[in-house]
């Protein structure tokens, strides 16, 4: 297959996408092979929100559209264009995903296919109605993928390299189970904000986007603060109040009581607002409806503790801190060319 087939073949698919990257989804008759696949993709949608509760149609729709904005022509271009995408002899390379979000393999998924090779996917059973959906779409739209993709619930057998996400406890068990074979293995990481509270209420109302989308679950949600000496968080409380709705979801309420009793209980300090509490801790990684936070007192010496601390962060939230850092508001709207981890996929899939 050339490379200007899968080129075609992914930008259709985020044409397809499209219509379903609102709330209201809207049909588009020049969409292709839509009177197959349109009503389909509709019932996997529905399906995808009954089997996982935290899959809200409104965090269905927040993944779907950042696909639909992704696989546009300039975008793969710009994302692609470093590469020599030359790959002579395809291999199969096993892709075992995480399901803590809609679609969070995806990247993965279309990285494989995109350099040419061939793709063995294990799915979360938390997230495994949307992509074997699409997988189909893409072999209509381009048959040669047919006898690409291939979809497993066993043991993963027969590859030649491996790309897997999951906890700290799994990554070792990969790291074990997959030794001898070329792979990239994800484990547990978070994000985190440096505020220097000089942050308009714009830039904290964009934080709790960072803070709340998809109940925080993800690896680039924001789950830490740091903090000056003496800051005062009264203003940060004031500009993430419009997402006080969240605590009508069930599931997110539990967690919220839950998490509130124990630190009630163990005589913690924290503070709340009724649908986020704030706890100063050490750790990176914070429970649900839960941030954690912690003061320091200038730049370099932050700095110094981040970068020993690497290997526990995706992404860095700030404004004028950090050369590699994103701009509040905008962690879960990564470009292709944001490679979970710092790992460059496309370059290893190119090397195997």
């Amino acid at each position: 297959m050339h490379l200007q087939q899968r080129f075609n073949a992914f930008i259709k698919l985020g044409e397809f996408l499209s219509q379903f990257s609102n709330a209201n989804i809207q049909k588009n008759d020049n969409v292709a092979h839509n009177d197959i696949f349109f009503e389909g993709f509709k019932h996997q949608l529905k399906l995808a929100e009954e089997h996982n509760g935290w899959f809200t149609k409104e965090n269905l729709v927040f993944a779907i559209n950042s696909w639909a904005k992704a696989l546009t022509l300039i975008n793969i271009e710009t994302w692609l264009k470093p590469y020599q995408l030359q790959v002579k002899t395809p291999k199969q390379v096993a892709i075992i995903m995480a399901g803590n979000i809609p679609l969070v393999g995806f990247h993965d998924f279309i990285s494989v296919l995109i350099t040419g090779h061939n793709v063995l996917v294990k799915q979360s059973s938390n997230d495994k109605h949307l992509l074997p959906y699409l997988a189909k779409y893409l072999e209509y739209l381009e048959p040669e993928f047919k006898g690409k993709i291939t979809f497993t619930e066993g043991k993963i057998k027969n590859f030649d390299a491996v790309i897997a996400t999951g906890s700290n406890n799994t990554a070792r068990y990969f790291e074990y189970y997959f030794k001898g074979k070329p792979s990239i293995i994800r484990n547990t990481r978070n994000s985190i904000a440096v505020l220097s509270g000089l942050e308009s209420e714009t830039d904290l109302k964009n934080l709790s986007e960072d803070i709340f989308r998809y109940y925080g679950l993800g690896c680039r949600n924001v789950s830490k603060l740091f903090v000056p000496k003496d800051y005062n968080f009264n203003t940060f409380f004031e500009s993430i109040y419009h997402w006080h709705p969240i605590i009508e979801k069930a599931k997110y309420a539990n967690n919220y009581d839950y998490n509130k009793a124990v630190y009630l209980m163990s005589e913690f300090d924290m503070l709340e607002n009724g649908f986020l509490m704030i706890k100063e801790d050490l750790s990176y990684a914070s429970p649900i409806a839960t941030v954690f936070y912690e003061y320091y007192d200038n730049y370099e010496e932050l700095t110094t503790r981040l970068d020993a601390d690497n290997a526990y962060i995706q992404c860095i939230v700030s404004n004028g801190f950090s050369k590699n850092e994103i701009t509040f508001g905008a962690t879960q709207k990564p470009k292709l060319w944001d490679y979970a981890d710092g790992i460059d996929s496309i370059k290893f899939l190119l090397e195997i």
